[in-house]
């Protein structure tokens, strides 16, 4: 493992973004660590783990707890799946083919963004666990469609279909850094922004060995590939609607999760649309801003689906203990997110692995201090939540 991401210099993923700040140009880092807006939810998305507080039972034998849960009909070896992330390809060369090595070496499943700079078929084959496809459909529904033909042809196991993209979210430190400036190719428009570049040797050199300025190869338009460019407008053109699940449904024909979902009343829906699984998420705070943070929403979706889905959720997972709290409110399993991709910018697959077992061993630590032989057995007894956290239906 690179000394950058060595255990006894990393001890939590706090540690991990320290280092891929130090490691990524700021407009890079920035995306990964961004949110929307004045970043509240961004924020809140963490703290909110704070006021959920632990009941252990004491002088309880776990020497070794279970870790394992089962999602969608598959057994994996870790309560919670690496969330999709788009771009990654920025963050390390061939990110997320790294990544999907890293999770399946762990034991449990990756996910991959419709806007990932590597060939899903090259992700899929990368990682000897599950792997889901995350559907965006940025250049209509012909590409989504040919997208899920490649993505059922090549393995992958579920489809996760994001609800909460209408539009992009205003993430103001990406404008500041001049990354609709940097993607246009224009070198007069990029000068201004280049030295934040050129500070990161070391990066840029591994960026341009693995072919620079990256395209969507999972999204083929009639000219070829998608160029990297701002997303928003594509978004924009391409939201989901309930109805649309419809033809995904029928396209995919294979376990479907819905992710976005932020109230009990859209978990019905989704429900109702025939979604396998549903993901509480609000993208990371980098959406809409000021809305409650997943944590919070969390047992209002259990209640909402009364076991008729599987509930996941992401969102501010930074410890194993999160991890746990999350599932003691309901969750199968939590989706991670930032907590990998800082590795993933620190030290590529040493540091997905190091992400990984940060977390790994902090769920098995809780577990053992709750005295709780394993994630199964987890419910709403060994945490208490603050009074005020009334169920809305």
């Amino acid at each position: 493992m690179p000394r950058a991401v060595s255990s006894s210099q990393v001890q939590n993923v706090e540690d991990l973004r320290r280092i891929a700040k130090r490691r990524l140009p700021r407009v890079v880092f920035d995306y990964i660590d961004g949110g929307a807006d004045a970043e509240v939810t961004l924020g809140e998305n963490c703290r909110v783990y704070d006021t959920v507080k632990f009941r252990p039972r004491s002088a309880v034998a776990t020497p070794s707890p279970d870790l394992r849960t089962t999602v969608l009909g598959t057994t994996l070896e870790l309560p919670f799946l690496l969330a999709p992330v788009g771009s990654s390809r920025m963050f390390y060369p061939r990110g997320e083919a790294v990544a999907a090595r890293a999770a399946g070496a762990a034991g449990t499943a990756y996910i991959l963004s419709t806007l990932s700079g590597c060939r899903l078929e090259e992700v899929k084959a990368a990682t000897t666990g599950p792997a889901w496809y995350q559907l965006y459909l940025v250049g209509g529904p012909d590409v989504a469609k040919a997208a899920i033909a490649r993505a059922r042809a090549a393995g992958f196991s579920a489809l996760v279909v994001t609800i909460d993209t209408a539009v992009a979210g205003l993430r103001e430190r990406d404008f500041r850094n001049g990354i609709k400036e940097l993607m246009t190719r224009n070198p007069w428009k990029m000068l201004p922004h280049l030295p934040q570049l050129l500070a990161r040797p070391r990066w840029l050199a591994g960026f341009l060995r693995d072919g620079g300025l990256m395209k969507f190869p999972n999204v083929i338009l009639p000219e070829g590939p998608a160029p990297y460019a701002d997303v928003g407008p594509m978004l924009e053109r391409s939201a989901v609607s309930w109805l649309d699940l419809t033809w995904i449904r029928d396209a995919w024909k294979g376990p479907l999760v819905v992710k976005g979902v932020h109230t009990g009343d859209d978990a019905r829906r989704a429900i109702d649309a025939g979604a396998e699984a549903i993901v509480i998420s609000n993208h990371g705070g980098r959406q809409l801003d000021t809305v409650a943070p997943t944590l919070r929403v969390l047992p209002e979706v259990v209640a909402a689906a009364g076991g008729r889905t599987e509930i996941l959720l992401d969102g501010g997972i930074r410890r194993g203990a999160d991890v746990v709290k999350a599932l003691c409110l309901g969750a199968r399993a939590v989706l991670v997110g930032r907590a990998y991709a800082y590795g993933l910018g620190a030290g590529g697959e040493a540091g997905v692995a190091r992400a990984i077992e940060i977390l790994r061993t902090g769920v098995v630590r809780t577990l053992k201090l709750l005295g709780c032989g394993s994630v199964a057995a987890l419910d709403r007894s060994y945490v208490g939540v603050p009074a005020d956290w009334q169920l809305r239906d």
